[in-house]
């Protein structure tokens, strides 16, 4: 067993002791409102937002970006569970901005290894071993070239699916990975108001 598995088995059962009666929380979030945003570990969503277990819903992936997947959860979000206002929160420094879809296709062809960056540059450790996959090709990897413009792409996308209902508000910010702030991003939730 690794020390991760340990770790994280070990602060489960501390957990598990001071859990009391989180197990009545009710299903539907009880502020009634959702979070997309990135999975990366520098964002704490029930710090940044003020969250308690049962408050909300908080929709990670890879940069927050509102692919297909993100907003199927949405939509169960609100249809099933109630949530009234979404929130799109991208954030400084997020590694969608370091490479394109071209780069993370041509490293995933050359190996399947973790690949590193100098800062400038991607280099793949496998490259010359057994090649990778090129399945890679057929995805969308949703990078981001312009933080500000993906937000209002994002919003966009969301306000205009034909699933979401023109009731549900739709915010859109950028956390400040430096300080903890979160900057609205006022062209986004103008897109994101409600009718």
């Amino acid at each position: 067993m690794s020390h991760i598995r340990d770790e994280v088995e070990r602060a489960n059962e501390a957990y598990v002791k001071s859990f009391g009666d989180k197990g009545k929380l009710a299903l539907p979030p009880a502020r009634r409102f959702a979070i997309l945003t990135c999975m990366d570990a520098r964002i704490d969503p029930a710090k940044l937002a003020g969250l308690s277990e049962g408050d909300a819903h908080v929709i990670r992936n890879a940069g927050g970006r509102a692919s297909d997947d993100a907003i199927r959860s949405l939509v169960i979000s609100y249809k099933l569970l109630g949530t009234r206002e979404w929130f799109v929160i991208h954030h400084s420094g997020c590694g969608m901005e370091l490479f394109t879809d071209a780069i993370i296709r041509d490293l995933l062809a050359q190996s399947l290894e973790t690949a590193s960056f100098d800062g400038k540059v991607w280099t793949d450790p496998g490259a010359g071993r057994p090649r990778g996959s090129r399945h890679a090709d057929a995805v969308d990897w949703l990078t981001i070239q312009n933080q500000t413009e993906s937000v209002v792409a994002d919003v966009e996308r969301i306000r205009s699916h034909p699933l979401v209902p023109k009731t549900i508000p739709v915010y859109g910010y950028v956390y400040q990975v430096e300080t903890g702030r979160l900057v609205e991003v006022a062209e986004a939730t103008k897109v994101g108001r409600a009718a």
